[in-house]
């Protein structure tokens, strides 16, 4: 998994690109919200449109992303995941949890 970060409406894209898979991407992940927060960029939308397939551990990390921004006073909700993203996220429940 590779992923850029841009800003744009208020907030930072962070598109997400290949397989997202957890593992080492999580800590990477995670030390980039981080960052965020230390500049007070607290929204972050993350884009799933060029993710390919996604696991448990996958779904973990967004998990993990959203507790983190808000706790910190912030949101993290998802866009333009594909067909098959959205059912897992049906089929997990998770759509009632990340926006």
């Amino acid at each position: 998994m590779s992923y850029q970060t841009s800003e744009r409406y208020n907030c930072v894209v962070i598109q997400f690109k290949g397989n997202v898979m957890g593992g080492p991407d999580a800590v990477s992940l995670n030390e980039e919200l981080h960052a965020l927060i230390d500049v007070d960029k607290t929204n972050v939308i993350v884009d799933l449109s060029k993710v390919k397939f996604m696991n448990s551990s996958g779904l973990g990390m967004l998990i993990g992303g959203l507790t983190t921004m808000k706790k910190a006073g912030g949101d993290l909700r998802i866009a333009n995941a594909t067909d098959k993203i959205q059912s897992l996220l049906v089929v997990t429940k998770l759509i009632t949890v990340l926006e």
